[in-house]
């Protein structure tokens, strides 16, 4: 049905807030899939990339986000802990390596890092650069200065996540203690830093599909590398804990409209991922070419050998790719 688009954006063409993209909400479901992952073989390969994360810092969060377990404004009984020591973050990094993991993240619960976590953070990402060669690393603190992107930078990360969670209209009714242009402005520091930027956000909260558009747009935009879309999975204690979760069909469908969006970006798979048969198999052939893998912040999703041998077994490429420092 849109094999004449699909040729265009394979060729070049990208769409924009003044085409009628109708027909990704309501086109036939089947059709879209098909367009998205002929669009996903033709400018992305076959390969998916795999990304692990650990919990560096946990709980007490300031912020309110009205999703998250983590956040001091929610009732969740999420662990509470301050930042993890060195020794057990490279030891899990170097685990995440073995098992064939393509990427390697420290996640950190709160607004942003103090002085002394940042230092300890940079000191993890020196040592992890420096003994961990098969993996590349990414962060993700919240909202850090310029200078601090271009720190981290040296100390060998090469891509730092800053989710917008949602469209701009939708945000204010998800988060009050900080806004959508406080993250939009954390993700061009980073850009500016030379790093490249993961930012998604989360589907069913409440928000139309037109929000989704919007979302998707803001981050074809911002030039986004990688797009991580989490299917909201309710937690007791949240605001949202009495939300529906989505169907199969409707992330199926998220899938395909992000990657018509974005063509050439990495949408990645994270939270939600049991919601569908198969740990979301049919995702890598709705557009899909990347996922969190191994335990998540408050889901799990499957672990990294499921991952490999489904992938693999499946015809996708999962081998390692080539570090920015290997090519030079």
């Amino acid at each position: 049905m849109y094999e004449q688009l699909v040729e265009e954006i394979i060729n070049g063409r990208r769409l924009t807030r003044k085409d009628d993209v109708s027909f990704l909400i309501y086109g036939d479901l089947d059709s879209l899939k098909e367009g998205a992952n002929r669009i996903r073989k033709e400018l992305c390969g076959n390969r998916v990339d795999l990304c692990t994360i650990i919990n560096g810092r946990s709980g007490g969060c300031s912020e309110n986000c009205k999703f998250c377990a983590q956040s001091a404004h929610n009732h969740t009984g999420a662990t509470v802990y301050s930042f993890l020591d060195e020794d057990e973050i490279v030891a899990e990094c170097k685990k995440n390596e073995r098992n064939g993991a393509h990427k390697f993240s420290i996640v950190t619960a709160g607004r942003s890092l103090s002085e002394k976590d940042f230092d300890a953070a940079a000191k993890a990402y020196h040592r992890m650069h420096e003994e961990c060669h098969e993996i590349s690393l990414c962060a993700s603190h919240g909202f850090l200065t310029e200078e601090q992107f271009r720190i981290l930078r040296a100390n060998g990360v090469t891509m730092y996540h800053e989710n917008i969670e949602t469209s701009r209209r939708f945000f204010p009714f998800i988060c009050t203690t900080h806004t959508y242009d406080e993250k939009i402005e954390c993700i061009k520091a980073a850009q500016r830093a030379g790093m490249e930027v993961c930012s998604g956000g989360i589907l069913g909260m409440g928000e139309t599909w037109e929000d989704r558009l919007d979302m998707a747009f803001d981050l074809a935009e911002l030039h986004i590398d990688s797009i991580p879309l989490n299917a909201l999975m309710p937690i007791p204690g949240t605001p949202l804990e009495g939300r529906d979760t989505l169907s199969e069909e409707d992330i199926l469908r998220s899938v395909a409209l992000f990657r018509f969006i974005n063509p050439i970006a990495d949408v990645r798979l994270a939270a939600g991922r049991n919601l569908m048969k198969e740990c979301g198999k049919e995702a890598f052939f709705s557009g899909a070419n990347a996922t969190i893998t191994g335990d998540m912040l408050t889901t799990s999703g499957n672990n990294t050998a499921m991952d490999l041998q489904m992938l693999t077994e499946n015809g996708f490429d999962v081998s390692r790719p080539m570090l920015a420092e290997e090519m030079v």
